[in-house]
Parts: structure tokens; sequence; C-alpha cells
């Protein structure tokens, strides 16, 4: 057990068990009346005009059976529990669950309590570099988890779509499209190493699941630079029932959001994760990295977005040079507002977002969550932030 100070006064307390897996499964038929599942969010979600800030926590450096505690790219919520992805391809392949507690205006609790190794259809452990998890979602009609990999193109590891049982075993994987998958003989086309599968959403009716690229195809155009390009990545729905992708978008990721300094040159922004809250509208999660700065470099943006009247572009080999609609987005928090309430003044690498419980004067509420890379290129946090929803 650690104690944690926080800012100001306020002294939290983080338990860590060191159970391997949980019989504590999600009971569709107890629910608490005041949480709010992740999908279908009801009526009362439907309108989102913003966010107001209500606190940040920083998970401290600890283990769980001996294992560190870190990389933690996605988060879902679902009846009062959390499940955090660890975005790493080392042995175990693994994802958490944790307690999260917070009101009106802080965090009360942080509890990650249990680590459930990913495993193969056969039971067995998963080799290095097989997978790359980025995010995480409880289907409760299912009882399952479902998760993204990013794979390894430069080494012809294809991403994937991958449903597993709460205990880690691999139940199947989802036939995605052929352009998303790695190739490494023609490099005019296809999705770029590190930037595939980062996001992934419950369809708002239960019927299927959305995934979205961090960039653009290759075939579809540039990467994101400081000034302005038709950088489009797309987002795909895969239906629960086909276990194929039936649908699909463009969503228009902005400029890079600052110049690299200190000599650097490094500079990249990407799609990290998306939220459907109702029919083809979603919430974005648009994370752009500038290297040479001592508040981490990141800029990190939600936005709404509206797909209703966007091109099904699943049948368009190339986006550069054809006609297409893509989903329109509007700017709803800018994480800039809040970096002077942030630990040292960061807004560290956001990749995670789920709704979460609402608070007990009815608003309802998302979390954010940063990965730390276990801190192997500079410190970084593994840091939460609450926002409350304002309708």
């Amino acid at each position: 057990m650690l104690s944690v100070v926080k800012k100001g006064l306020l002294i939290v307390v983080l338990s860590v068990s060191c159970s391997s897996n949980s019989n504590d499964t999600p009971n569709k038929n107890e629910e608490d009346p005041n949480e709010t599942p992740t999908t279908p969010i009801g009526t009362t979600q439907n309108t989102i005009s913003g966010f107001e800030f209500i606190d940040e926590f920083i998970v401290p450096n600890q283990e769980i059976n001996s294992v560190a505690i870190g990389g933690l790219s996605g988060i879902d919520y679902y009846n009062g529990k959390w499940y955090i992805i660890c975005d790493t391809s080392n042995p175990p392949i693994r994802y958490y669950e944790a307690d999260i507690v917070y009101n009106e205006t802080e965090f009360t609790s942080v509890d990650i309590h249990n680590m459930i190794e990913i495993k193969d259809n056969s039971g067995g452990s998963l080799a290095q570099g097989v997978v790359d998890p980025e995010a995480i979602r409880l289907d409760p009609i299912t009882n399952t988890i479902l998760y993204t990999s990013e794979g390894s193109i430069s080494n012809g590891i294809d991403p994937a779509l991958i449903e597993i049982s709460l205990e880690g075993k691999e139940i199947r994987k989802y036939t995605l499209s052929d352009n998303f998958k790695a190739n490494t003989t023609d490099k005019s086309s296809g999705p770029r190493h590190n930037g595939v599968l980062e996001g992934l959403s419950l369809d708002y009716n239960s019927k299927g699941y959305w995934v979205s690229l961090e960039l653009p195809l290759i075939e579809d155009g540039p990467e994101p630079i400081i000034t302005d390009t038709q950088s489009p990545v797309r987002i795909t729905y895969i239906d629960k029932t086909s276990k194929m992708a039936e649908r699909q978008f463009a969503y228009e990721l902005d400029p890079v959001a600052r110049t690299p300094e200190l000599g650097t040159s490094f500079a990249v922004n990407g799609l990290v994760e998306i939220l459907e809250y109702d029919t083809n509208k979603f919430l974005a999660l648009e994370r752009s990295f500038s290297s040479g700065y001592i508040d981490g470099g990141n800029t990190v943006k939600i936005y709404k977005v509206d797909a209703s009247n966007a091109t099904n572009t699943l049948s368009i080999d190339t986006l550069t040079g054809n006609d297409y609609t893509p989903a329109t987005k509007t700017l709803l928090f800018n994480f800039e507002t809040i970096r002077g309430q942030l630990t040292n003044n960061t807004v560290d690498n956001i990749e995670g977002i789920t709704f979460g419980p609402t608070l007990n004067d009815g608003s309802k509420t998302v979390v954010v969550i940063s990965d730390n890379n276990f801190n192997s290129f500079f410190p970084q946090y593994n840091q939460l932030i609450a926002l409350k929803v304002i309708p």
C-alpha cells in the first residue's frame, strides 16, 4: 500500500494487489443506477458543448508481481469498474482493473489492484512483438474485452482488433481491410509504422465497434506538419455479426501545434482515441507532439465529430485526389487551458478517454489517461485527468 501526497493537503492512499486475474465480473442485472456505462449512454449524454476541469492524479511508480505499472494508453469504465491497457510489446502483455473515485472537485482514491495477462487463443503467453496494445473497451453485451494492436508495420506484423475474455484469453480477431495490413514491399501505400489502430469505441447502438488510425495511410496523404496539409485518417465500423468492416469515414487531422525546439526536429500529430456518444457522433482525442520542450511538448485537444453526412470511404482506394466528404469537427476542449493547473505544467502523453460515473449534481464526466512510455525517452507521468461534461 502506498500513501501518495497530492497537490495541496489531500493525502490519497493507493493500494496494489498482486492478483493476476479476477472473478469479479460485471453483472448486467446489478448495475448501480447512479453509474453511467460507457455505451449506450442515453439521451441525457447526447448533447456535449464542452468540458470543465475537475482534477489531476499522477499514478506513482509501482509494481504488481514485480512487473512495473506503466504505459497506460487506454482506459474504459463500466458499472463502477475501470479497465486500463498497458502499451507494451514485451511480455507479459497485460491490462489492469482499477478503482478510481472522484467527486465534483478532486480525485479521492486511485487503486490499480489487478493485472490480467493477455494470452493467445490456446491460453499461452504472447511472445515479444506479436502485439502492441493501444486501446481497450469492455463490451457489456458480450462481457468481453476488446483491444487494438498496432502490430509492427516495419517488421511485417499486422495491426489487429482482438476480443478476449475477462481472464485474458483470446476469443477472436476481427477482419480488417487489406489496406490496413503491413506492407513492407511497396513503400507507396499502406499504413505508417506506429500510426495504425490507436483508437477504439463501442458502437452507440451496441452492434459493432469503431477503430481509428492514428496517421493517414501513405496513399491517403502526408503526415501533418506545422503548416496545414490534407492529412485524413480513416475511422472504420466493424459489425459484430459479420465480423467485417461495413462503414468508414475520413477525419482530417490538424497541423502540428508547435515547432520543435532546442535543435531537435521531431514533430507529429495524430488521432489517438475515439468515443461514440450518439449515432455517428464522436469525441476525438487529437494529440500533437513536438520535441525539445520541458513541458512535455504535447498539445492535446478533444473534438466533437459528426459523421452523419460523411462519405463511406471503404471502397475508395486512395483519398488523395478523390472527392469525398469528411466528418465535421468542432473543438470542445484544449488542454492548454489547464496546463498551469497540472503537475510541472505538463500535459503528458495523453492517449485514452472514457466516460466515467455521474457526479452527485447529475453531471456526466470523462477521464483521460497518459502513457508514460515507461520513461524510455525522458521523465513522463501516468497522468489521470477528470473533466465534467458541459451539456
